[in-house]
């Protein structure tokens, strides 16, 4: 029996990619030198795989930066401002598309699907020149098959990539997408005859869209593209690969009706109904790759239990065509819970990083073969035993008080209007107040003390003096450049990176667990180090007052307190499996109601409760969405539905497509909401040209902090002023799109320099108009 992997994680179990690219960007190293990490890499990678007796292993799964982009990369899909002149795309093109350069801005970055990764949205029109300018695929497989592992080549399918783009500026929103069709299908039969002449037996074309909503012209793009493609495609095994969901009984009808292809991967953790599909009618003699090993989460497989769903599904498709497979690329997941040296037994023994995940795919697929390694099974039964007897993950008293939510929508007494007059009044804020979303620059300085703190070498004394000494340069500096209302930094969680504070949070919360390798890929060099929820949540004491209270004391300008959101922090850690989502989330909501209120007995007037990847959890299927979004927003209600009309809510939002939740966004009821506008080509605004009303607070961010590039006053002022056009000048706020720890003093200090000046030249212009 026949065992595959989808994907694997890129940045290496040190994060050893991350280090090169910033070494790289920073002109530290070389390209060489970054073609050495990346090539040592992807040879362990593809060994390891080799080693642990799988027979599908895939290449071209590595990137740079995102698979999307390495396929814009291919098609020589370029936008004009980056002066691309042809050949061979390099570093520097392609580097300035992920992150923009001194010239030009970045393309637009958005979430992968419903999750917390990452890709750079393809920019296409008319007049897109397409050209094959990318030979990564081919060299790769070249690269593998000199080491002596042959591999399946994997592509982001056509259709998918044509689905995930977007119009380019200046081309119409109605521009069909799907129209580019022909003129990409000619780039991939180059593609695939090269890789044919490489060697290469079977191809694995990625066609994740095919679990949306689809339309009937959408559905038949796959029909017409694959049938295009069939005769280049003659002599190969084509593997179509989707993924996060089930398939509708029309996609699947499409999926198994598409010319030249030999083999179908199915999700079957996510796509929990999809085995029914497969069940009522799979065509004969193709292979199906079946997806029973969650690439998305961290717990041990149940593998008695997916046997079992193996040999049902063995009886329909036949034992010689059944290939055992993970959910997904394991790029979600963390590397390999080896490197893990703190966590308790108990609590390693359910688990399973991309490492182990790989041997249990082939565990599975030699048990299915009759070669069932009896001992292995019997200590993963004992794991999943242990698990659900633990007394550590049951909490009745935290049970009793979630199940006391039902029955109210736990929203604040008074209506939003009313509240901002009154925060006003208390506040004397100027208009286009502006802010910042929450951290400061994280120094390598600040970063040692902080890992000397854990690891016990220096006192707590020194910890917090150290940290306060870091808050006062950063009100200080804040002050200077004359910002309304302040931000601490948080400093005091410089040692972690774009999730740091719901791992911040998670430390301090019961039910949670912590990794020290755990680093899983957001984009680019950017890890995260996600929070494993096993047990019940709650607060056993205050997490933030007193940073918060110590940060007030050196201004007095207004300081906001700052918070994760119980959406953010469930959707940004692994999540326990044994209970629904929402059932966690209420958990959580009601430990972060209790800072709250501390937060505001303490005298924080100003409360951020970040709820940056609420949607980012919204279901790939809108007859789910529903549901998703009344406990997700009631989530976020419960966590400040009791302080004073005074206290003023601020929650901010991240890269991702929110024109279609803005109701939902609404009903939250914060006070003021600051989200991602400036590399979307603020397609946010949209939704208030097209007559939404929202009444509260609105910071559409006014410049990308993802991108090394500092605006100019001019710029950030002609930003304002499309945002004024649509917005009550009583309701905007000016800020950043996201927090500055990933900036460098040297980026922070001129762009928030030229954002202040900016909102003070559009004040007095206001003003003066009066």
């Amino acid at each position: 029996m026949a065992s595959h992997i989808v994907g694997y994680p890129r940045m290496g179990p040190k994060r050893e990619l991350k280090f090169a690219l910033e070494s790289f960007w920073d002109k530290k190293s070389s390209a060489e030198d970054l073609k050495k990490v990346a090539a040592d890499l992807r040879s362990s990678i593809w060994k390891q795989m080799s080693g642990a007796g799988i027979k599908y292993i895939p290449s071209n799964t590595f990137s740079y930066y995102d698979q999307v982009l390495d396929t814009t990369s291919m098609l020589g899909a370029v936008p004009p401002r980056y002066n691309w002149t042809g050949g061979e795309i390099g570093y520097d093109t392609y580097f300035s598309m992920a992150r923009g350069n001194a010239s030009v801005p970045a393309m637009e970055m958005t979430k992968w699907f419903d999750t917390n990764y990452h890709f750079i949205v393809p920019e296409l029109g008319p007049d897109v020149k397409f050209s094959y300018a990318s030979h990564k695929a081919v060299d790769e497989f070249k690269e593998a098959k000199a080491l002596g592992v042959d591999t399946v080549p994997v592509l982001i399918g056509p259709v998918s990539y044509l689905l995930l783009s977007k119009p380019a500026k200046g081309v119409e929103k109605t521009f069909s997408l799907l129209s580019l069709l022909p003129k990409i299908i000619p780039i991939y039969k180059e593609v695939i005859s090269e890789l044919k002449a490489a060697g290469a037996s079977w191809i694995q074309f990625d066609e994740p869209t095919l679990v949306l909503d689809l339309d009937s012209q959408q559905l038949q793009a796959f029909t017409a593209a694959y049938a295009d493609l069939e005769s280049t495609l003659s002599g190969l095994n084509v593997l179509i690969e989707t993924y996060f969901a089930d398939l509708t009984p029309e996609a699947y009808k499409t999926l198994i009706g598409l010319k030249g292809v030999t083999a179908y991967g199915l999700d079957l953790v996510r796509g929990t109904q999809t085995s029914d599909l497969v069940k009522k009618d799979f065509p004969k003699g193709k292979y199906l790759f079946a997806g029973v090993v969650d690439g998305r989460n961290i717990w041990a497989n149940d593998l008695a239990s997916s046997l079992s769903t193996l040999q049902a599904l063995e009886a329909v498709v036949g034992k010689d065509k059944l290939v055992v497979s993970t959910s997904c690329s394991l790029l979600h997941t963390a590397v390999d819970l080896v490197n893990e040296t703190k966590l308790d037994d108990e609590i390693k023994s359910w688990l399973a990083f991309a490492a182990q995940k790989v041997v249990e795919v082939n565990a599975l697929a030699k048990a299915l073969a009759g070669q069932k390694d009896e001992a292995f099974f019997s200590s993963n039964a004992a794991a999943q035993a242990s698990r659900k007897s633990s007394p550590r993950v049951t909490n009745a008293a935290v049970q009793k008080a979630a199940d006391a939510l039902k029955g109210s929508d736990h929203r604040r007494a008074t209506n939003v209007s009313a509240r901002l007059d009154a925060q006003q009044k208390k506040l004397n804020l100027p208009i286009l107040p502006t802010t910042t979303i929450g951290s400061f620059p994280q120094t390598v300085e600040l970063r040692r003390v902080r890992r000397e703190f854990k690891a016990n070498k220096i006192s707590e004394d020194d910890y917090v003096k150290a940290i306060e000494e870091e808050i006062k340069k950063v009100v200080n500096l804040q002050e200077e450049l004359d910002i309304d209302v302040l931000v601490h930094g948080e400093p005091e969680a410089s040692i972690l990176q774009r999730n740091d504070m719901v791992e911040y949070f998670g430390e301090q919360l019961s039910g949670f667990a912590f990794t020290v390798n755990g680093w899983v890929q957001s984009y680019g060099s950017r890890c995260v180090k996600p929070p494993i929820i096993y047990g019940d949540v709650s607060r056993p004491k205050a997490m933030t007052v007193f940073w918060s209270s110590t940060a007030q004391s050196m201004t007095k300008r207004p300081m906001k307190g700052m918070l994760t959101g119980p959406v953010t922090i469930l959707n940004w850690s692994f999540v326990r499996n044994d209970q629904p989502r929402f059932e966690t989330c209420y958990q959580i909501a009601l430990a972060i109601k209790d800072e709250v209120e501390d937060l505001e007995k303490a005298g924080i007037n100003v409360i951020q409760i970040d709820e940056a990847a609420l949607r980012e959890g919204l279901p790939l299927r809108k007859s789910e969405h529903a549901f998703y979004l009344k406990w997700a927003v009631h989530s976020f209600r419960i966590t400040n539905c009791g302080v004073k009309d005074t206290t003023q809510i601020h929650t901010h939002m991240c890269y991702s497509n929110f024109n279609d939740i803005i109701h939902s966004i609404i009903d939250m009821d914060a006070d003021v909401i600051t989200i991602e506008n400036s590399r979307s080509d603020e397609k946010l605004l949209s939704v208030f040209r097209e007559g939404v009303k929202y009444g509260a607070g609105i910071g559409p961010g006014v410049y990308d902090i993802h991108s090394p590039r500092i605006p100019s006053t001019e710029e950030i002022a002609d930003r304002i002023n499309k945002m004024l056009a649509v917005l009550e000048t009583n309701i905007l706020w000016v800020n950043p799109d996201c927090g500055l720890k990933t900036r460098k003093y040297e980026e922070v200090k001129p762009a928030l320099n030229n954002m202040v000046a900016a909102a003070k030249q559009l004040r007095t212009k206001l003003a003066s108009a009066k």
